[in-house]
């Protein structure tokens, strides 16, 4: 299949499946005589995997781990969990950090009176 087939297929743009082959996420196909990459079945399954692990918030570096684990049949389901639990706990981080950010923003435009008057609460805590 081409390239537009699998993007259709998969979900996956053009633009980013030949940005994946070019970081060596997915594996350099090979080409027609005419010089147009020819996709296989499980390339589909491949971007599908890629696909979903970026929903989840997944580095492109750990997506690397996490299908190089998926096809490795001797793998312990303790690899993917720790790999998983990693990113669980960076997103977990990454949320209180936005929720502390959200609460100390909330507090300032809470005290800004808003009106015509040139004091600001916001900017003097952003030029403190």
């Amino acid at each position: 299949m081409n390239i537009g087939m699998l993007s259709k297929e998969s979900g996956v743009s053009t633009k980013l499946i030949r940005h994946y082959e070019d970081i060596g996420l997915i594996n350099k196909v090979a080409r027609s005589e005419n010089g147009y990459r020819i996709y296989l079945e499980s390339d589909i399954n491949n971007l599908r995997f890629i696909k979903r692990s970026r929903e989840l918030g997944f580095s492109l570096s750990d997506i690397k781990k996490l299908l190089s684990l998926w096809k490795n049949k001797s793998r312990t389901s303790e690899q993917v969990k720790q790999l998983a639990n990693k990113h669980l706990l960076d997103l977990e981080n990454k949320l209180k950090q936005i929720k502390d950010m959200a609460d100390s923003l909330r507090h300032l435009v809470q005290n800004c009176h808003g009106d015509h008057r040139p004091d600001c609460p916001i900017l003097k805590k952003l030029s403190d």
